[in-house]
C-alpha cells in the first residue's frame, strides 16, 4: 500500500533519551523503531521531529530550586511537568535513534528550542500562540492527511496529533508505532482527547493494509 501525496507519515522524536536508558526513558520506547522503518516506505511525504532544548530549559527541574523530575508547577504560559534534562542541542540523547531508516524523510522540525517555553506538538509550543510552521508548509505541499508515531503517545504524539486536527487536517495515531511515558493517567486522558477531537486510531497492520486511515476507532485493548 502506497500513501500519496496529501498523507505525509510525521515520525515524532525517536531520540536517544526517550529510549531505554536515556534521560527521560519511555518504557519500551525502542520497540517503536523497525515499526516504522516497516511503515515508512509506503510513504512518500516523511517529517521526522526532535525535541531540541538548550541548556537550563524552564522544563527542566534543575531549573528550578527545590523541584524534582515529574513535579508540576505554573509557569507564564500554563501548568508545565518538570522533566529530567533531556534531548539537549547538539548531544548525543537529543540524535534521532541510529536505527531508523527514513533516507526519503524531507524535513526534520526541531522544537523546544525556545528556552522559556515548553513545545510537545510539532505544530503549536506550550503558550498556544508560537507556530512551528509545519502546518503552513504541509498546507503547501497538497497534505490533508497526517499519521503520526513515535514517542510518547500521551505527550508530544497526542499533542501534534490535537493541533492537527485544529489546523484542519486529518489525523491518525498508530498505536503499536508508539509509546506512552502514563504519568499520572496522562495515557488514558490523551485517548479520551484523541477520540474526541475525532483523530482515528489504527495499528501498523492496519495502515499497511491500506484500512487502518478509514477504520473506525478501534477498542482499547
Amino acid at each position: 500500500m502506497a500513501y500519496g501525496a496529501q498523507d505525509c507519515l510525521l515520525v515524532i522524536d525517536v531520540q536517544n533519551d526517550f529510549m531505554p536508558g536515556g534521560a527521560l526513558a519511555v518504557p519500551r520506547g525502542d520497540e517503536v523503531v523497525p515499526i516504522i522503518n516497516r511503515l515508512a516506505p509506503a510513504f512518500e511525504h516523511v517529517v521526522l521531529t526532535q525535541d531540541w532544548h538548550p541548556a537550563g530549559h524552564v522544563s527542566f527541574a534543575t531549573s528550578h530550586v527545590g523541584t524534582a523530575p515529574f513535579q508540576t508547577m505554573m509557569l507564564p504560559y500554563g501548568e508545565q511537568v518538570l522533566w529530567p534534562d533531556h534531548c539537549v542541542q547538539g548531544t548525543p540523547g537529543a540524535a534521532l535513534h541510529a536505527d531508523l531508516r527514513i533516507p526519503h524523510a524531507r524535513m526534520v522540525i526541531r522544537k523546544g528550542h525556545h528556552a522559556n517555553v515548553d513545545s510537545y506538538s510539532a505544530f503549536m509550543e506550550a503558550d498556544r500562540a508560537t507556530k512551528t510552521g509545519l502546518a503552513g508548509y504541509l498546507r503547501e505541499q497538497g497534505v490533508r492527511r497526517v499519521v503520526c508515531v513515535g514517542l510518547a503517545t500521551d505527550y508530544c504524539v497526542a499533542w501534534t496529533a490535537l493541533d492537527a486536527r485544529a489546523a484542519g487536517f486529518e489525523a491518525v495515531v498508530v498505536e503499536d508505532a508508539c509509546r506512552a511515558i502514563d504519568l499520572n493517567g496522562s495515557l488514558d486522558r490523551a485517548w479520551r482527547e484523541l477520540a474526541a477531537a475525532g483523530v482515528r486510531r489504527t495499528t501498523a497492520d492496519a495502515l499497511r493494509s491500506g484500512a487502518g486511515t478509514h477504520n473506525p476507532w478501534l477498542p482499547e485493548s
